[in-house]
């Protein structure tokens, strides 16, 4: 067993049997109040879930395994000491509880790259489908395709024993993270560069490969692919495209199928699409303004004007935060620090002056401030990314790192199948007037 390997065995088992002890001794003991609100607005707010990568906090933002955004910055391994953290790392940290040694990480990077390789028939898969098709569709097809190769569903069919899904699933897991860099260039390179492919460099880290097959080799773009795929990695297990992971793999899906539905999930408005809302969103105002340099007053007139029109002011809101999110405050100090002058960004940063005084004026908007996808695409665009589309896709290679670890967890924890109660909308008026009425 690989040191990583086992690192992870040695720490997870001790909570895995913590969960055992819980689940056996102290099942009747009621932990929360369920309010109706709770049951039909989405289920907020409720601790169904158990989630050891990352957690989210409305007023701090999220942290890894207890660590902030910020704290990550300092503390994980860097390609040099002017560059940001290495995504290997942070996974490192979601699976063992520890902050990795460069060793650890490096050691890591080589282990991607030896799993780094795709069958043909995943290329062929993609190129079957129209070039027409959406990003993310060719990605979550070519995922799927990926299962031909799952470890955990062999073994599963050979009658393996319980206590060994894990290994299976852990195995599954470091293929699919290694592999998806790959996958996400190639689709950029057929869709946008006329099939001109570029073959990985095994040489390179895990995020700098993927730029590198999509065809950035400057250090600049390498050290904003580092940061961007460490910032979008995780957000607890309770948002669209972690909890899905959770619920197909609790079936004992394998970590393809369970990866593949999460980013069905990412690709809606709500979730993940949201970051190309955002910049599309922009460039719409850039022309209806006729400007690339609009002053506050035009901004805030066109940012009512769409509000009146029933819309949304994308990449603004969140569910859960009740701040400015640390992964849009992380981008926001890597635009000043690396980029002098930019339109989209200078239009970032114009929105964030204004727009939140805006929404606080709406008594029923709780959360005026940027979220994450207020400002990915500013810097995607400005580093020469400029087919938005694709945006998703690189929002779901980062998303593996956090539910994958989950996953895993969920195996060595012996996680059961999600199976919640639900009931007809009578049932619960019932609750509430204690009279029977259909609805």
């Amino acid at each position: 067993m690989e040191y990583i390997k086992y690192r992870f065995f040695q720490k997870a088992s001790k909570c895995s049997k913590e969960f055992q002890k819980l689940k056996n001794e102290y099942s009747d003991k009621v932990i929360a109040q369920v309010t109706l609100g709770q049951v039909l607005t989405g289920m907020k707010g409720i601790p169904l879930l158990v989630t050891d990568t990352s957690k989210l906090d409305p007023e701090e933002g999220i942290r890894f395994k207890g660590y902030s955004i910020p704290e990550l910055q300092q503390k994980l391994p860097r390609m040099n000491p002017e560059g940001e953290p290495l995504p290997e790392g942070l996974f490192y940290l979601m699976l063992i509880g520890e902050i990795p040694a460069q060793e650890d990480v490096i050691n890591l990077s080589k282990d991607f790259a030896t799993r780094a390789h795709v069958p043909q028939h995943v290329f062929d898969v993609i190129d079957a489908m129209p070039k027409n098709s959406r990003p993310m569709t060719q990605f979550s097809a070519a995922i799927l395709a990926m299962a031909t190769e799952s470890i955990f569903q062999k073994a599963y069919r050979a009658g393996v024993s319980k206590k060994f899904y894990w290994d299976a699933t852990y195995e599954d897991v470091m293929n699919l993270i290694a592999r998806l860099p790959h996958i996400a260039a190639y689709i950029y390179r057929r869709n946008f560069h006329n099939d001109n492919h570029i073959e990985p460099n095994p040489r390179l880290d895990w995020a700098g490969n993927l730029a590198h097959m999509m065809g950035f080799d400057s250090e600049d773009i390498r050290r904003l692919f580092r940061l961007y795929m460490v910032i979008h990695a995780d957000h607890e297990g309770g948002n669209v495209s972690a909890h899905t992971a959770h619920l197909v793999g609790s079936a004992l899906s394998n970590p393809y199928y369970a990866y593949a539905a999460a980013m069905t999930g990412l690709a809606g408005p709500l979730h993940g699409f949201a970051n190309q809302d955002v910049i599309h969103w922009m460039f719409e105002m850039l022309e209806y303004l006729d400007t690339d340099s609009p002053t506050d007053q035009q901004v805030e007139d066109y940012c009512k004007k769409t509000l009146q029109e029933g819309r949304v002011i994308p990449g603004y809101g969140h569910a859960v935060l009740r701040k400015t999110d640390p992964r849009f405050t992380a981008q926001q100090e890597f635009a000043n620090k690396y980029i002098k002058d930019d339109t989209m960004v200078n239009l970032a940063n114009q929105l964030y002056r204004i727009v939140p005084p805006i929404l606080s004026d709406i008594a029923k908007i709780k959360n005026p401030w940027p979220n994450v996808d207020a400002f990915s695409g500013s810097l995607l665009y400005h580093y020469g990314i400029k087919e938005y589309t694709f945006y998703t896709v690189l929002f779901g290679v980062s998303r593996a790192l956090g539910v994958l670890a989950s996953l895993v967890n969920d195996r060595i924890y012996g996680m059961p199948i999600e199976r919640p109660t639900s009931h007809p909308l009578s049932w619960f008026y019932e609750q509430v007037h204690g009279e029977k009425k259909d609805c």
